[in-house]
């Protein structure tokens, strides 16, 4: 497989995130950890299938309980936060909130060895901190104190998913199938807190568990391990740039359907975020 071919199946992640934070409104009144447990299993189970097809089970015996434990770690807390965060404020803020994952990935693996951070790096994270920023003050209206807790595990699940990222570069050898293990020790850690912390709330009726199973089959499953092959096999840095169309991608699923209001505040907030990514990739290109 070519660099240019693993880019381009790791931007295939990027479309299925688009629809994200969509499904996720759509799954409610699910509490987190249990919609987590049902969208990893049905996720873990698409890579089984597929590890058993390509006989792949050897290749997982030989890998390091740490890289299993690493990506658990990344895959269970970020969408821990993310289905958290759209729980406790709007869907549209705190998505955009969350996409500034793709400009942290610019600024991180500028980081790496031979790379180095450049003034476009810092400009562009802080024209898209300042688009945060306008979500937060809702263009100038005033802080929504009950949003805050939502905007914060956002910010926080972005950072997550950045580090997941970039380290799995770092750990480039191990295969793809790992990711179905990942998978399902998400979902068992996460039925394993919904019985300690939550009520038992299915999906609404079947609208919900549509919406339920599409994030198993595409976001919260074939994504990651289109996602593994890109950051492992492809061009991080021109994957970083291509995933900023997502957070735009995203915002106008939410407004074409309804979830959210096309505001001046939201358009301008995209613009921010996507526009200093911008800055960042040209940075990191421009050698």
């Amino acid at each position: 497989m070519t660099r240019l071919a693993a880019t381009g199946i790791g931007f295939g992640a990027v479309l299925l995130w688009s629809l994200l934070a969509f499904f996720t409104v759509g799954t409610a009144p699910a509490p987190p950890f249990l919609l987590n447990a049902i969208c990893f299993s049905i996720g873990g189970a698409i890579g089984l299938i597929w590890v058993a097809m390509t006989g792949g089970f050897a290749q997982l015996r030989a890998v390091s309980w740490r890289v299993y434990a690493f990506g658990t770690a990344g895959l269970f807390g970020y969408h821990a936060l993310y289905f958290s965060a759209l729980r406790l404020a709007p869907a549209a803020e705190a998505g955009l909130i969350a996409y500034l994952w793709p400009l942290l990935i610019v600024i991180l693996s500028g980081l790496l060895p031979g790379e180095r951070l450049r003034a476009g790096h810092l400009a562009g994270a802080a024209l898209a901190f300042l688009g945060a920023a306008l979500i937060v003050t809702g263009g100038g209206t005033g802080f929504r104190a009950e949003a805050l807790p939502g905007y914060g595990l956002a910010l926080l699940c972005a950072l997550t998913w950045a580090g997941y990222s970039v380290i799995s570069r770092r750990i480039g050898t191990a295969p793809t199938a790992t990711v179905a293990v990942f998978c399902l020790a998400t979902a068992l850690l996460s039925a394993v807190l919904h019985l300690a912390l939550e009520d038992t709330v299915w999906p609404g009726g079947a609208t919900g568990w549509a919406a339920a199973i599409a994030l198993g089959l595409g976001p919260v499953g074939l994504a990651f391990y289109v996602w593994d092959i890109g950051v492992k096999r492809g061009d991080i840095q021109l994957l970083g740039t291509a995933s900023y169309a997502a957070p735009l991608l995203s915002t106008l699923v939410l407004v074409a359907t309804g979830i959210a209001a096309p505001t001046w505040a939201l358009a301008v907030s995209a613009i921010l975020i996507t526009g200093g990514a911008a800055i960042a990739a040209r940075a990191s290109f421009g050698r």
